[in-house]
């Protein structure tokens, strides 16, 4: 990416954010970087184009104790490899065959943590998610749900493996901070066969959010 060749408002949006370093991704706490990593940046540049999305939305996956992880009782596969990489890669795969869904690799190498991205806000490029998506128009489906949201922002599973500090893909902060209150916490999405992990409180989503993959109730627990 060439700050030069981009358009006076891209370039100050870029110059704008903060990439998150190594030491964000290699905590050992999955569940709270779940949580950190929303209101961040997810900012892919493919094919000279740019697209930018707040995260609204995420999911905890906690390695082989977690019935609902693809690294559960220490699988290990072609696919899910990198999942034992250490924290910073990008992990996407393919979903019903249909769906690329984007999760943030953490923790350090051999512990398999992983944060499915499940929803975020468009910020920059919307014309171009449009055209992804063949949407007409701006709505919350356009980056709502995890499918969504990898399609807009151009992520497929040939992306699996790529450093997020790069120039292409990363994540960044931009000083955007939520209070306490608009943090919730839920039980994940779509796990039912995850038996008494599928309880666990490991969503979190920014309350009164119009992208969001799911309703937030008005009894869900803020942090």
């Amino acid at each position: 990416m060439i700050l030069s060749e981009l358009k006076q408002e891209e370039r100050k949006f870029l110059t704008s954010l903060k990439k998150l370093d190594e030491s964000f991704y290699v905590r050992k706490d999955v569940v709270k970087i779940a949580k950190e990593l929303l209101g961040k940046i997810v900012v892919t540049f493919f094919n000279d184009q740019l697209t930018a999305a707040r995260i609204t939305e995420t999911e905890a996956y906690n390695g082989i104790i977690d019935k609902a992880s693809h690294a559960y009782n220490n699988r290990r596969t072609k696919r899910t490899e990198i999942m034992y990489g250490s924290g910073g890669a990008a992990y996407v795969y393919l979903c019903y065959g249909i769906h690329h869904l984007f999760n943030v690799v953490t923790n350090l190498k051999d512990v398999p943590h992983a944060v499915l991205v499940r929803a975020a806000e468009p910020v920059i490029g919307v014309d171009i998610m449009l055209m992804r998506t063949n949407k007409k128009k701006l709505d919350s489906t356009l980056t709502s749900g995890p499918g969504n949201v990898s399609k807009a922002l151009g992520i497929y599973t040939h992306h699996t493996g790529i450093d997020l500090k790069s120039q292409d893909f990363f994540i960044a902060d931009d000083g955007f901070r939520l209070s306490k209150t608009k943090i919730v916490i839920t039980p994940r999405i779509g796990v039912d066969y995850a038996a008494e992990d599928a309880l666990l409180p490991y969503r979190f989503s920014i309350r009164d959010n119009k992208f969001l993959s799911g309703k937030i109730k008005k009894n869900d627990t803020p942090l």
